[in-house]
C-alpha cells in the first residue's frame, strides 16, 4: 500500500509543478527576445509587451518555486531507500541547481522587475536574458539527476554499500539522454509560452481590444515563436524515440502496444488500425527494419535482470504517447497556418483561426503532461534503470496513513495553488496592457 501511495504523491506533485516549468522556461526566453527588440529600436510598444507578459511570468515563475520546493520533500519523506542509493549522484545536480542556477535566475528576476527606471535599457536587457538562462539551466541540472535514472551513465558501486557512487562527473551531465531531453523540453517551453501569447492576444483581438496594435504585434511575434517551438520539438521527439528505441526499449514499444516483434512493423494510429513500415521507420529510419516487441524485450530482460515483470503499463503509455502526438501535431498545423496569414494581419479575418487559438492556449499543458507521464511510467518497475527497482526505493518505515494523509494534503494544497495560478493568469491576461502598467504593474 505504500509503494501505491507514494506512487501516486508523487505523481500528482509532479505533474501539477510541471505545469509551471514549461511556461517559465519558454516565457522568459520570449520575453528577452521582446525586450532586445525594445532596445534595438527604441520602440515603446515593446517595452509595454515585455511588461504585460512579464506579469504572466512572474506569476508563474512563483507558483513554480513553491510547487518546486515542496516537492524535493517526497526523496526524503516517501523514497527513503532511493535516496540512500542515489545520494551520491542525484544530489549533486540538485546541489548545483540550488546554488547555482537557481541563485542566478532569482536574484535577476529582482533585478529585472525593479530595475526598470533604475538600468539603463541595454543593462535591463542583461538581466532578463540572465533570467532565462539561470531558468534554463535550472531545467539543465534537474534533468541531469532525471536523465541518470532514465539511462546511468558515469557511475561505480560501492561493494560495501551496494551504493551508486559518482565516478565521471562530466559522464553525468555528458550523458546523451540529457541532450535529447533537455532540447526536447526547452523547445517544448516555446511552444507552450507562444500559444500562452497567441491564445490571450486572440482573445483581446475576438473582443475588440482598444490595444489592438498590441495585441496584432503580440500574435505576429507569437505565432513565429511558437511554430519554431513545435516543429523544433517535433524533429527533437523523433530522434529522442530512436535513442529510446535502443535504450529503453519495452518503453517505446509499450507506447506503441506492439506485442510481437514486427518486420517491417507498423504504426497503431489507433487499435486496430495501423499504417505499415512507419513504425519501422520512426524507430530507424528505415521503412523495412524489424522492431522487437514487448513479449520478445520482456524474455531479453528475465535473461539480463531475473525472473520479474519488465512490461511498463501498456495502454497508460500507449494513450499518452498519442495524445502528445496527435495535439502536437495538430498545434503545428495551428501555428503554420497562423504564420501563413501574419502577413497584412490577415489572421484577422479569419475568427475561426483566433477562437482555435483561445482553446489551443491550454493544449500544451495536456501534451506536457503526457510527455512526462510516459517518460516515467514507461521506465517501470525502475526508478533507477537497470539499477534499482521502484518496490525497493519505497520509505520502509513510513506508515501508510501517514503516506495517504500526506497525499490528501498536498493534492489539495497544489490544486488550490494551481486553480490560484490559473485565477491570476487569466485575470492579467486578459487585462487591457494600459489599466495593468497604469496600476504600476
Amino acid at each position: 500500500m505504500n509503494l501505491i501511495l507514494a506512487r501516486w504523491q508523487f505523481a500528482i506533485v509532479t505533474i501539477y509543478h510541471f505545469f509551471n516549468v514549461p511556461l517559465t522556461l519558454g516565457l522568459s526566453i520570449f520575453l528577452a527576445i521582446l525586450e532586445t527588440q525594445y532596445v534595438r529600436t527604441g520602440d515603446e510598444k515593446f517595452k509595454r509587451m515585455v511588461k504585460f507578459w512579464g506579469k504572466i511570468f512572474l506569476i508563474n515563475f512563483a507558483m513554480g518555486v513553491v510547487t518546486g520546493i515542496v516537492q524535493e520533500f517526497q526523496f526524503g519523506m516517501n523514497w527513503a531507500e532511493y535516496s540512500r542509493f542515489m545520494g551520491d549522484i542525484f544530489g549533486v545536480p540538485l546541489a548545483i541547481e540550488a546554488l547555482l542556477a537557481f541563485y542566478l535566475e532569482s536574484t535577476f528576476v529582482g533585478l529585472w522587475l525593479f530595475g526598470w527606471d533604475k538600468l539603463s535599457p541595454k543593462l535591463h536587457a542583461v538581466t532578463i536574458w540572465l533570467v532565462a538562462i539561470g531558468s534554463n539551466l535550472s531545467a539543465i541540472w534537474i534533468l541531469a539527476a532525471n536523465s541518470f535514472m532514465q539511462h546511468p551513465v558515469g557511475y561505480g558501486i560501492n561493494p560495501e554499500t551496494g551504493r551508486v557512487v559518482m565516478k565521471d562527473f562530466f559522464a553525468v551531465v555528458g550523458n546523451p539522454n540529457l541532450w535529447y531531453q533537455f532540447p526536447h523540453v526547452f523547445t517544448a517551453g516555446m511552444t507552450t509560452a507562444g500559444f500562452v501569447v497567441l491564445a490571450f492576444s486572440s482573445w483581446h483581438l475576438l473582443r475588440g481590444t482598444k490595444s489592438k496594435d498590441f495585441f496584432q504585434t503580440s500574435f505576429r511575434w507569437a505565432a513565429v515563436y511558437a511554430l519554431v517551438g513545435i516543429l523544433s520539438v517535433i524533429v527533437i521527439g523523433h530522434f529522442q524515440g530512436q535513442f529510446l528505441v535502443r535504450h529503453q526499449p519495452l518503453k517505446m514499444a509499450a507506447s506503441e502496444m506492439l506485442w510481437e516483434t514486427e518486420k517491417p512493423a507498423s504504426f497503431s494510429v489507433v487499435p486496430g488500425i495501423n499504417i505499415p513500415g512507419v513504425l519501422s521507420f520512426l524507430s530507424y529510419n528505415n521503412f523495412t527494419q524489424e522492431v522487437k516487441g514487448i513479449h520478445d524485450l520482456q524474455a531479453e530482460m528475465v535473461a539480463q535482470y531475473g525472473e520479474g515483470q519488465y512490461i511498463p503499463p501498456v495502454a497508460l503509455n500507449y494513450w499518452a504517447f498519442r495524445t502528445m502526438v496527435y495535439l502536437g501535431s495538430l498545434l503545428a498545423l495551428l501555428a503554420i497556418v497562423a504564420v501563413y496569414f501574419l502577413k497584412g494581419n490577415a489572421f484577422e479575418k479569419y475568427p475561426w483561426l483566433l477562437k482555435s487559438m483561445v482553446v489551443a492556449g491550454y493544449v500544451p499543458f495536456i501534451i506536457n503532461s503526457m510527455g512526462w507521464i510516459m517518460a516515467e511510467t514507461g521506465r517501470w518497475p525502475w526508478i533507477v534503470y537497470g539499477l534499482l527497482k521502484v518496490d525497493k526505493a519505497v520509505s520502509p518505515n513510513v506508515p501508510a496513513g501517514s503516506v495517504a494523509f500526506s497525499m490528501i494534503a498536498l493534492t489539495i494544497l497544489y490544486t488550490a495553488v494551481t486553480g490560484v495560478t490559473l485565477h491570476l493568469i487569466l485575470k492579467y491576461g486578459k487585462s487591457e496592457p494600459d489599466v495593468v502598467l497604469a496600476k504600476g504593474h
